[in-house]
């Protein structure tokens, strides 16, 4: 059978045989609902989205406690429209990675629409203002990635398409934040309607971060006579619009050839992954971990789903701070980080193989429950030492989780200040002595040996996406991977670079640390595993 209405209508039984839990609504009804009364689109069509945020939706409807969907909308890679949501009638096959090895199946179908945020595209432009103009909308969600809200490049220019989105106004926008704005000045002119717009993505202080940059353009566009002072108004009004801060927490990685297999195996056809365009490797099927946390800042000036009934944790915005904080800066994110840039030099693709370590587990415990937990925020909601053993004991060694290194090596750049700096900071505001710092900077130097392109074998290795990879390997390329002595202090400007680390690493005995083990891992074939093992014995 095939991924789509019909057959998921008239195939019951081979779904059934297939280990496949059904939606139990009627999506004909969901679906013109939606379209007539919007209350939740979506930004970023995604797998964390599919398997995550569209699993939510699904257990209101299933349980008649919503009677309309999410509109899922792509403003980047719209090959993820034309070939994974219209192909498939926007169903998307979920499948959860037990660690006993055991797969829970479902076919979900919490998305009533799937939509290309194009304004080049006149009807795609049109279905997309008439939803910001209903009333009935509530929500706009997100889950974009940090660098989705970014404006400008590292050197503080606008980014091109930026630049060009100030000059020409709200009806010609086209990156993501202009797209989102140019909606907001539609909603404005609908009736002043309130909205809470709701950043969903794995970021620090993502609300802050969201409302900064429509902000921005709204600005720049009043400037530019586009929009009026009463708009700039309505924006910055909590009561009309609200930018929720949030704490999301699920691992989701690549559609893995083994969960392909198996799908297949079971007569469930045309599975198959695709490349996008725009690099973006996506499938009808999305495989995830069961864990999952939703923290939302509960601040939505036109209503919201009941989402609690699902799952989700709401709260104010002090504790939704202190869940992200626990999680990025000391119970996942770091651990996370550290064990893919070894991982990668040690020719690990998968993290739970990476788990079977004894070296790469002892930085992982000893960077989260030696280095992060005495400094931790605990959030009350949520234990920050259980969540941390599951991460441990459970999450990160799950056999059956394909995750892979190398995905999490994706925008390093973007996350080591939050990921290590934090708790360098709240280690000196506690008054420890920095030179009890082990793993932080191991991590540190491991990422920027991973930056030479070569691994502890001296094979060639391909850097993951990375918005400052040239810029970084351009400034290391008189270091080689088994010279130390053509190290000639490279790494000094780097760490001193406060806004990429969030802390001055010369100002600390850090610096001369992360260099020392930096130089150690120049020391050729095995250098990798040789610190590992001495550091931490």
């Amino acid at each position: 059978m095939k991924l789509n209405l019909d057959s998921i209508r008239n195939q019951v039984d081979a779904w059934a045989a297939a280990h496949v839990a059904l939606p139990k609504f009627d999506i004909a009804a969901v679906r013109a609902q939606t379209r007539e009364t919007p209350e939740w689109v979506h930004f970023g069509a995604g797998n964390i989205f599919r398997g995550f945020i569209g699993s939510l939706s699904q257990r209101l409807l299933d349980a008649g406690l919503a009677k309309t969907g999410i509109i899922a909308c792509d403003t980047f890679d719209y090959d993820a429209i034309d070939r994974i949501y219209t192909p498939f009638d926007s169903l998307t096959l979920n499948v959860l990675m037990n660690p006993d090895g055991t797969t829970t199946r479902e076919v979900l179908a919490g998305v009533a629409e799937g939509l290309k945020a194009n304004f080049a595209d006149p009807d795609a432009a049109a279905r997309l203002k008439a939803i910001f103009r209903a009333p009935s909308l509530q929500m706009l969600s997100f889950t974009i990635t940090e660098k989705g809200y970014a404006l400008r490049t590292p050197d503080g220019a606008y980014l091109p398409v930026v630049a060009a989105d100030l000059k020409d106004g709200p009806a010609s926008a086209r990156h993501a934040m202009a797209i989102v704005c140019a909606l907001l000045w539609e909603r404005f002119n609908a009736g002043r309607l309130p909205l809470a717009v709701v950043s969903m993505d794995n970021c620090s202080h993502n609300g802050e971060k969201l409302k900064a940059s429509v902000v921005e353009i709204a600005e720049a566009w009043r400037a530019n006579g586009f929009v009026t002072d009463a708009f700039l108004a309505y924006l910055n009004d909590d009561a009309a619009v609200a930018f929720p801060w949030s704490m999301i927490d699920k691992i989701t990685p690549r559609p893995h050839p083994r969960v392909e297999a198996s799908l297949a195996a079971d007569g469930i056809e045309d599975m198959s992954p695709i490349v996008t365009s725009k690099k973006t490797f996506i499938a009808p099927f999305v495989n995830a971990e069961k864990p999952q946390y939703l923290v939302v800042e509960d601040t939505f000036p036109n209503g919201r789903p009941p989402l609690e009934k699902a799952g989700v944790y709401f709260c104010d915005r002090a504790t939704v701070n202190k869940t992200e904080t626990m999680k990025v800066t000391t119970c996942l994110n770091p651990l996370h980080t550290a064990m893919s840039m070894y991982g990668c030099l040690l020719g690990y693709t998968l993290i739970c193989e990476e788990m079977k370590d004894a070296d790469i587990v002892r930085l992982v415990k000893r960077l989260g429950y030696v280095e992060g937990l005495p400094v931790v925020v605990d959030p009350k909601i949520l234990s920050p030492k259980a969540f941390l053993d599951e991460v441990v004991t459970a999450r990160l060694p799950n056999p059956f989780m394909p995750d892979d290194p190398r995905r999490i090596a994706t925008d390093t750049s973007q996350k080591v200040g939050i990921r290590f700096g934090e708790t360098v900071k709240s280690s000196i505001a506690a008054g420890r002595d920095l030179n009890e710092l082990v793993a932080i900077p191991l991590a540190l130097a491991g990422w920027f040996r991973y930056l030479l392109a070569v691994d502890d074998r001296g094979e060639a290795i391909e850097v993951s996406p990375d918005p400052l990879k040239d810029e970084l390997r351009a400034k290391l390329k008189g270091v080689v991977w088994n010279d130390p002595a053509s190290y000639l202090g490279e790494l000094r400007p780097l760490l001193a670079n406060a806004a990429l680390f969030h802390v001055d690493y010369t100002q600390t005995p850090l610096a001369d640390r992360i260099e020392g083990y930096f130089k150690r891992l120049l020391e050729g074939p095995g250098a990798a595993r040789r610190l590992l093992q001495t550091e931490l014995a």
